[in-house]
């Protein structure tokens, strides 16, 4: 089971079960203020059960529990800000056997401080039993606000990847003006994994070769992949198409988490904005965008474009209507362009939760002098050159290091990730 900023997550059944959906949100009843929490969970076959499981423990602490159904995450986090509180039912991109639980307070994820009183059994006083309601979200008609109307009805393919975006991202294109074709629309017949960023998307892309654009997202809709031109395009992408309507827009403060494309941020300066950098995560790109009073920015690993305006969290199904905004604009060529001169590779190698820290620190010193800068925020970042770096840090989701890097040269980008994969293994093979 994974207990992080990101979420509690884990196998359903195996290292999580009800009794642990019940613990955790029995906890997390002492920290809404409001006594009101929607919440709602995209499409795993244990997502009603949890969800149900989740409910009775709010209601018991006297907390009124606001049911929003099949829900995607940017949904529940919209709604959260009127309500004070959230839950999604959900893992995200990990794989259908597994689940969990997010929690939201005041719009935005919890913290590194909250975290602790979720997993800490709290005591909390009898009260009266709360209420549950059926609701409905005001999510579509505020996403149509923001973004207007789209021009000359673009053709666009989204694959729903038989997640809870299904009642959302089309009709939310639709109402934008768009002509929208949907793949994948049920989990029992979906011809790919969960997660858009690791798979080769290959309906999409082939659904695509008559459509202006091709959108994929992921099981609770928060990540959204673009295909463009006959390719998938790297993460990244999603979130520097993002950051150019933000620009365009008047946008000029962003955060952007330290393994986003250096493309991005560079992409940002030479238009006149900011950027700041912080650990990876959306907790903690939200964090700082808090602290600072940043506009906009995201996650490029997780196609994550954040608009604080409007959800504090990754938003794939406003993005897509962003995006389809700026299709056949200038700024929409120049980001493209722009990004396509940088190759991102992003890997992992498996390594024990329980010996991630060690294994950074033996990497860290073997970290040689091959870089111009180490930068420890988050795990050690090189910096080879300003268009070069890797990034090596331990994921807060699954048993894994992940290696990232990033060069203006394929063969370059190629050997950084190689020697950093064998480094990792090699730390690794020494501690256990």
């Amino acid at each position: 089971m994974k207990k992080t900023i990101s979420g509690i997550r884990g196998i359903f059944g195996d290292d999580l079960t009800l009794r642990e959906v019940l613990e955790f949100s029995n906890n997390f009843s002492s920290l809404i203020k409001s006594q009101k929490c929607v919440i709602g969970k995209d499409t795993r076959p244990s997502g009603e059960m949890v969800k149900q499981t989740a409910t009775s423990a709010l209601m018991q602490n006297g907390v009124d529990v606001f049911d929003l159904g099949l829900s995607p995450t940017p949904v529940v986090f919209h709604e959260a800000r009127k309500y004070g509180s959230g839950i999604i039912i959900t893992s995200s991109h990990n794989p259908i056997q597994w689940n969990g639980l997010k929690f939201i307070i005041d719009g935005r994820g919890i913290n590194e401080s909250e975290l602790p009183k979720i997993l800490e059994q709290q005591e909390l006083q009898k009260t009266s039993i709360g209420h549950e309601e059926k609701i409905n979200s005001t999510y579509l008609e505020h996403a149509q606000n923001i973004v207007g109307q789209v021009e000359n009805a673009p053709k666009i393919a989204v694959d729903i990847g038989g997640g809870a975006a299904k009642e959302y991202a089309p009709r939310l294109l639709e109402k934008l003006g768009c002509n929208v074709e949907v793949l994948n629309s049920d989990l029992n017949n979906c011809s790919r994994g969960p997660d858009p960023t690791s798979d080769s998307l290959s309906d999409l892309v082939s659904a695509t070769s008559n459509k202006d654009i091709g959108f994929a997202f992921d099981l609770d809709g928060d990540r959204l992949v673009v295909v463009k031109n006959g390719k998938k395009q790297t993460p990244d992408v999603t979130l520097g198409l993002g950051v150019a309507k933000s620009l365009d827009l008047g946008y000029k403060n962003f955060v952007l988490s330290i393994d986003t494309s250096v493309s991005v941020e560079k992409f940002i300066k030479q238009n006149g904005g900011t950027v700041k950098r912080s650990k990876v995560g959306e907790a903690n790109v939200i964090d700082l965008m808090l602290q600072s009073n940043a506009q906009a920015g995201g996650e490029g690993s997780s196609a994550g474009f954040v608009l604080p305006e409007f959800n504090y969290c990754r938003d794939g199904i406003l993005t897509s209507g962003l995006i389809a905004s700026m299709l056949g604009t200038s700024q929409f060529n120049d980001i493209l362009s722009f990004m396509e001169n940088y190759i991102q590779i992003r890997d992992k190698t498996s390594v024990d939760s329980q010996y991630h820290d060690k294994v950074i620190e033996k990497v860290a010193e073997k970290f040689g002098d091959n870089y111009s800068e180490a930068i420890t925020l988050d795990g050690i970042k090189g910096i080879v050159d300003e268009d070069s770096w890797v990034l090596i840090r331990k994921s807060n989701t699954e048993d894994i290091i992940r290696i990232s890097a990033e060069s203006n040269d394929q063969d370059k980008c190629n050997r950084i990730v190689k020697e950093s994969t064998e480094l990792v293994k090699q730390c690794y093979e020494e501690i256990r």
